[in-house]
């Protein structure tokens, strides 16, 4: 099975890095696994909504670009259901056992996801009603995924 994760914006923080890196290998110790990292849209100050509309539109279509048509989506999203550790684990367990060759999991900008994205999802993945960076939800789904 391949896992990718597909997210706006680069990891500027090496601390950040390293760790992703050692989930990341644990990973691919059990799977096909890539990072895909995609530019994000500069947001002005006192951005209207029409603009940040635009450049989630944006964000969204180069995300789209690189799902493949076979995948499993799973965008992480704040109205997507929070699962514990181990009904993450029996999810996981199940598409194993539906023989899904590949699951993206998508992490949007500073402002979220487009509409068109999320509605791309199988299963919508919310880490809570807390509000993380997006740099930092790449580490925390990186350390569940180390789980599988």
């Amino acid at each position: 099975m391949k896992i990718q994760i597909i997210c706006v914006g680069k990891l500027k923080e090496t601390y950040l890095k390293e760790l992703i890196a050692r989930y990341a290998k644990q990973i691919r110790k059990k799977y096909d696994f890539e990072i895909i990292e995609l530019p994000d849209e500069k947001t002005p100050d006192n951005a209207s909504q029409k603009e940040e509309d635009k450049i989630k539109k944006t964000e969204g279509t180069r995300i789209l670009s690189r799902i493949p048509s076979d995948s499993f989506v799973i965008p992480l999203c704040i109205e997507g259901t929070p699962f514990s550790t181990e009904e993450f684990m029996e999810t996981w367990n199940q598409l194993k056992q539906d023989s899904i060759s590949c699951v993206s999991f998508i992490i949007g900008g500073s402002l979220g996801l487009s509409p068109d994205v999320v509605a791309k999802g199988r299963i919508k993945l919310s880490f809570g009603n807390l509000t993380f960076p997006h740099q930092l939800m790449r580490l925390i789904l990186t350390e569940q995924l180390s789980r599988l």
